[in-house]
């Protein structure tokens, strides 16, 4: 049986999971509305693999007897004025589930968790990797600056992304 407290905590993580979809496909839906198709494709791709993230949260409390308990999702934001400064905040955001899941780990350790620990730790691999595709796109956007034809080969390589 998983304690309350911890209980509580990976149905904050559901929320906040839910909440990276819904904000990923909202950029999503930005790029969509300045015809940058690629990085809506790779936004919408992003926001498929969140949802996952959270059911993956979700099937785990069913398994571990514990009560799954959805929460309010907060409208994200809607517009960014450049490719550039909406993977910025994907980054930034990324840097913060990662420090959610930080505190969880550090939860389920003190509270001798094991199996929550176990479970965790795909989710502590996974972050690795979010920050580093989300921080190599910032850095090539950067690199691209205001080049015309580098943000289309950009947003063409992006949108293979399946």
């Amino acid at each position: 049986m998983i304690s309350e407290k911890m209980q509580k905590a990976l149905n904050d993580q559901i929320q906040a999971e839910m909440f990276s979809s819904y904000l990923y496909l909202s950029m999503s839906a930005c790029f969509n509305s300045v015809n940058m198709d690629g990085m809506a494709q790779w936004m919408k791709v992003q926001s498929r693999e969140e949802n996952g993230h959270a059911m993956k949260i979700y099937s785990y409390l069913i398994e571990r007897g514990g009560k799954v308990e959805l929460q309010a999702i907060e409208k994200p934001q809607t517009t960014w004025a450049t490719p550039l400064d909406a993977f910025k905040d994907a980054y930034k955001h990324e840097l913060y589930i990662t420090g959610r899941i930080n505190d969880l780990v550090k939860l389920a350790y003190d509270e001798g968790d094991i199996a929550t620990l176990t479970f965790l730790q795909w989710f502590v691999t996974e972050q690795v990797e979010e920050e580093a595709n989300a921080s190599k796109i910032v850095a090539m956007l950067e690199m691209i600056g205001e080049s015309k034809n580098g943000l289309f080969m950009m947003d063409h390589n992006l949108g293979k992304r399946e």
